[in-house]
């Protein structure tokens, strides 16, 4: 796996070029244009890597994965046959990073420490299941609840909304939407060619449960120049409403990199009425970073999760290489390009 260990400060593009990001190498291939494209002419012979101007991507998903031992590659294949898409092999993947961080902390079982440190659960709260991309560990499946909640509020179930991360506990159901580079803002025309009768679907869902946990009508909050928090409401909606079926309080995490969507906490709870167990948190995968370095785990897992972090890179932006976090336990602030 590159880190920053292994990169150079900076790359030449020309018009034509690009070259190899791995110190010492000096070969060249051809330039990549509009989307990424995985061909032999943007490929280094040397690191078997597919090369743009901004980013890479592996010739194996497992080059950008920390667990991939027997048991950790039957769990990714089994969550494949429910995830809709899969990206790892992509050095900016936020389902890489959030299988190597969510991971580590469900093997080393520091999760529900994690939540009650990060979120605030209650100490006598306890980890169920740990659902990746709606994949129940211990159904073996898609998540029943998730399938019942597509089918009450979606015109399309079978590809219907995928969360990152479902933590079913005793008391709680905490849903987990990771941002890397993307924004939150999305709206509905984004997703969907003719949002009408998935609006209409969304609203009158659940007997009406739109107006029981929102304060602004769905328009407002999905459609272009509104909020365009599509992907927030609907997990809003369709999770308060399976934690609702099951008395658990409910959590909607927006997990996000520390100086991106500072204020998204203020701007979407403005729109959520805050009656009863429901809480909307922003967290940074900061604060997830400096949770390892202090936790009194030891062995090589620890080790192995804080030197990716502390490596992990975003790519290139005009020429130079990013950081992905302005901040760690060890360097504290940083510019976000490595000097």
């Amino acid at each position: 796996m590159l880190g920053k260990e292994n990169l150079k400060k900076t790359i030449k593009i020309t018009e034509k070029t690009v070259e190899c990001p791995v110190k010492g190498c000096n070969e060249e291939v051809e330039r990549q244009k509009n989307h990424f494209k995985k061909e032999s002419k943007f490929k280094c012979p040397k690191h078997s890597i597919y090369i743009s101007p901004s980013t890479w991507e592996y010739e194996e998903e497992t080059d950008n994965l920390l667990w991939k031992d027997e048991c950790d590659l039957d769990l990714l294949n089994n969550i494949k046959n429910v995830k809709r898409e899969s990206r790892m092999a992509h050095d900016n993947s936020e389902d890489a990073l959030t299988w190597n961080i969510f991971r580590f902390l469900e093997k080393n079982k520091i999760i529900c420490d994690f939540l009650k440190e990060v979120i605030g659960i209650s100490d006598d709260d306890s980890v169920k299941d740990v659902i990746y991309w709606s994949y129940s560990q211990s159904q073996r499946g898609l998540w029943s609840c998730l399938k019942e909640g597509r089918e009450e509020f979606e015109t399309k179930p079978d590809k219907g909304s995928e969360p990152d991360i479902i933590i079913l506990c005793n008391k709680s159901l905490i849903i987990i939407e990771a941002k890397l580079g993307a924004p939150n803002k999305i709206c509905l025309s984004q997703k969907i060619k003719k949002p009408e009768k998935v609006e209409r679907n969304y609203v009158s869902g659940g007997d009406g449960w739109w107006d029981k946990v929102f304060s602004s009508d769905f328009k407002t909050l999905t459609k272009k120049g509104g909020i365009e928090k599509y992907e927030l409401s609907r997990f809003w909606l369709i999770g308060s409403w399976i934690a609702s079926q099951l008395n658990l309080n409910f959590y909607l995490i927006n997990l996000t990199l520390s100086n991106k969507e500072e204020n998204i906490e203020n701007i979407f709870k403005e729109h959520i009425k805050k009656d009863g167990p429901k809480i909307f948190k922003r967290i940074t995968w900061e604060q997830i970073f400096e949770y390892v370095s202090n936790n009194k785990l030891s062995g090589s897992d620890k080790k192995k999760v804080i030197d990716y972090l502390e490596n992990k890179t975003l790519g290139y932006k005009n020429e130079n290489l990013k950081k992905a976090f302005l901040c760690s336990p060890k360097t504290g602030l940083k510019s976000k390009i490595y000097d």
